[in-house]
């Protein structure tokens, strides 16, 4: 029996309290919340990360391909009325080859096709160059004009592929997005 002046062991508490497990709840929430959204956007950046590579790897096309045939290549870039884009890489005489909104190029005269690519208005992904089509210099592979491309979704996720005058190009993002360095 105890006396009432001694102290009461008192057995420590077992289990979770209804507040503990409430904030657990909301931090969990949260945290789901975030990576939910960070997801949302994964499909896009995919896309524009990919396009963005592509990009690179035909502006690389066009300044090899001027420099090994010691013939002038140009790079055009051109939107479409349905929303779409598409570039191709040629040689010939300015304007001799065009983009085809189904994805196809169109020449004519002395022009002749080296790549052409196409971005779907439905993809979310479209590629921006306010400015003229870019000729890399036979036997050199410098071009003119200098440009940064842009290849942006729908959310404006973008990738900048900025071409400097010795025709040679380096990646940037306004957003830092895949851990490129920021324009």
């Amino acid at each position: 029996m105890n006396h009432p002046t001694q102290a009461v062991c008192r057995q420590p508490q077992r289990g979770v309290s209804l507040v503990e497990s409430l904030i657990c709840l909301a931090i969990l929430a949260t945290l789901l919340t975030g990576a939910i959204m960070g997801l949302r956007h994964l499909p896009g950046r995919h896309l524009v990360e990919a396009t963005a590579e592509l990009l690179e790897t035909d502006l690389r096309l066009a300044r090899s391909q001027a420099l090994v045939v010691d013939d002038s290549v140009r790079f055009a870039v051109q939107s479409h009325g349905d929303g779409s884009t598409c570039y191709v890489v040629y040689q010939g005489a300015a304007g001799s080859c065009t983009c085809q909104p189904a994805g196809r190029s169109m020449c004519v005269a002395d022009g002749a096709t080296l790549r052409v690519a196409h971005q779907p208005a439905d993809r979310g992904v479209r590629i921006v160059h306010s400015g003229k089509p870019l000729l890399f210099a036979a036997g050199k592979g410098t071009v003119t004009p200098t440009a940064t491309l842009v290849v942006v979704d729908r959310d404006g996720q973008a990738i900048h592929q900025v071409v400097n005058l010795m025709g040679r190009t380096r990646t940037c993002s306004p957003s830092g997005l895949s851990g490129l360095r920021r324009c």
